[in-house]
């Protein structure tokens, strides 16, 4: 199980990695896009890392069966965990009158991002 430390070092490189892909995304022209994607990929993982530390969630960290790109539910869940957060937080904030194609694509890049992080991490 990783201690909080590593949780709080996950979350800011996630958030950093979502900012660098929105950045890119948005050329640097939507500062609320931006913050908002950098703090919904730091919170997804927070929230589900706390998930599996409160539940004991030791199984988690298995690698899935895939031997060509092997990775662990684990990572998987904090990358779910960010798009969903992304989402949720671009639908009701700066995106809120915006396509939905745009909000979701946003939100799968924090959603990215936060999966990445974790895939290096651990």
């Amino acid at each position: 199980m990783i201690g909080w430390g590593e949780i709080a070092y996950g979350a800011a490189l996630s958030a950093v990695a979502a900012s660098v892909l929105l950045a890119v995304a948005t050329r640097g022209r939507r500062p609320a896009v931006i913050l908002t994607g950098a703090l919904a990929a730091a919170a997804g993982p927070v929230a589900w890392n706390a998930i599996l530390r409160a539940a004991h969630g030791d199984q988690f960290f298995t690698d899935a069966p895939f031997t060509v790109f092997p990775v662990s539910w684990q990572d998987t869940g904090s990358g779910v965990f960010a798009l969903a957060v992304a989402a949720l937080f671009y639908g009701l904030g700066p995106l809120r009158a915006e396509p939905g194609r745009r909000t979701v694509g946003y939100a799968l890049l924090a959603g990215l991002a936060a999966f990445l992080v974790d895939i290096y991490l651990y």
